[in-house]
């Protein structure tokens, strides 16, 4: 069997942009795979574009082989844009490989260790920044089942944080707890803060019983467990890591038991699976970010079926725009009374995209997300807004 084609499809859905990707072969199978990234989507299809040329005429079901080749015979280091091309590409062989021998991908990383997987939401809280309005936004969340949520409710904030918006921030916080006692709240600091107002703002939140810290301050691994030390909350980082050197540094480093890879950044499921044995062998758990398309879900429910140390995974699906419910041919269900989600059953990646759909929302010049940017919390898509 030989790669014979790679199509792309760039989607506009909302607020980001996705890049969904199809690989054709000879042998009548095809594999989907996806290299989101907010703001740079035009630019990884481009990449996909340029290393095409040492995909095509290769066996797509020696998966390592062609990731190995796609990385290493550029001779430079090409960062995120590389390895979310990589990744589009890599995860499209697992499915053709996966389809090929009639088994789903995690059949092939050793099989199951669960069934289902806890789930938080996000993206929910595409409203104002007030208490009264996160609560009216979580109410119909809870009702669908999720047992956790995660919001940033810092507004603007970057290296520091005043006391009047950390006290808007705090009541955010303590309106949803007060609501639901028993919800596992989750605070995403989109690496805002110095180290030392990390530290302050996270002493602050203490009480609350927040369930964790996520990307407390510079992304540079050697930061966030000086955060970790400095509070008692469980800190979570790692989604913009690309390189597992990255996590080698974070587990040298200490202090943070929750790393968070993102699958598209990483390069796909092969090294994604390399850093969960690492987070193992460091005594860590994984908990991948995911705020990609539904293909990109499928990817981290593979993971869920056979990391055993795997935590948690981030939701976008259920609030993503209504249409993006039709765009691929299987979704995860949650279970209302466990909060989990249901893993992926079918061969390959378990799903497929639904050409007809993706065509029918292109690419959107709009679609942009910056969380400096005033009212960012709506997700309203919209490049170019007035900074803070």
């Amino acid at each position: 069997m030989r790669i014979t084609g790679i199509e792309t499809f760039t989607v506009g859905a909302g607020w980001k942009n996705w890049l969904i990707v199809r690989v054709h072969t000879d042998g009548g199978v095809s594999g989907i795979g996806e290299g989101t990234l907010n703001g740079f989507v035009r630019t990884i299809e481009a990449a996909v574009r340029e290393l095409e040329h040492l995909a095509i005429g290769e066996d797509p079901r020696r998966v390592t082989a062609l990731a190995h080749r796609l990385h290493e015979a550029v001779s430079n280091e090409g960062g995120h844009i590389h390895r979310h091309a990589i990744a589009a590409l890599e995860v499209a062989c697992w499915d053709i490989l996966g389809k090929s021998l009639g088994v789903p991908i995690h059949e092939l990383l050793g099989g199951r260790v669960r069934d289902s997987v806890s789930a938080y939401a996000n993206g929910w809280y595409r409203t104002e920044r007030d208490p009264g309005a996160f609560v009216a936004a979580a109410e119909p969340v809870v009702e669908l089942g999720f047992h956790a949520l995660k919001l940033d409710p810092f507004g603007t904030a970057h290296g520091f944080l005043d006391d009047a918006e950390l006290a808007l921030a705090l009541e955010i916080a303590r309106a949803l707890r007060e609501r639901w006692p028993e919800l596992a709240i989750l605070i995403d600091v989109h690496a805002r803060f110095a180290v030392a107002e990390s530290v302050r703002v996270a002493r602050a939140f203490e009480p609350l019983g927040i369930f964790w810290w996520e990307e407390p301050t510079s992304r540079d691994p050697d930061r966030s467990p000086d955060v970790a030390r400095g509070t008692s909350l469980r800190v979570a980082t790692g989604e913009t890591f690309h390189t597992a050197g990255q996590f080698f540094e974070l587990a040298r480093a200490g202090g943070v038991s929750i790393w968070q890879p993102e699958p598209m950044s990483l390069g796909g499921i092969g090294a994604t699976y390399g850093v969960a044995r690492l987070a193992e062998a460091s005594g860590a758990w994984l908990a991948p970010h995911q705020s990609g398309g539904p293909v990109a879900t499928a990817v981290c429910l593979q993971l869920a079926a056979c990391v055993p140390n795997f935590l948690v995974q981030e939701h976008f699906d259920p609030f993503n725009e209504a249409w993006t419910a039709e765009l691929v041919t299987w979704r995860p269900e949650l279970d209302a009374g466990s909060g989990r989600l249901s893993l992926p059953t079918a061969p390959g990646l378990g799903l497929d995209l639904v050409d007809e759909v993706a065509r029918a929302h292109p690419y959107d010049p709009h679609a942009y997300l910056d969380v400096h940017a005033e009212g960012w919390e709506q997700r309203l898509g919209h490049r170019g807004a007035a900074r803070a």
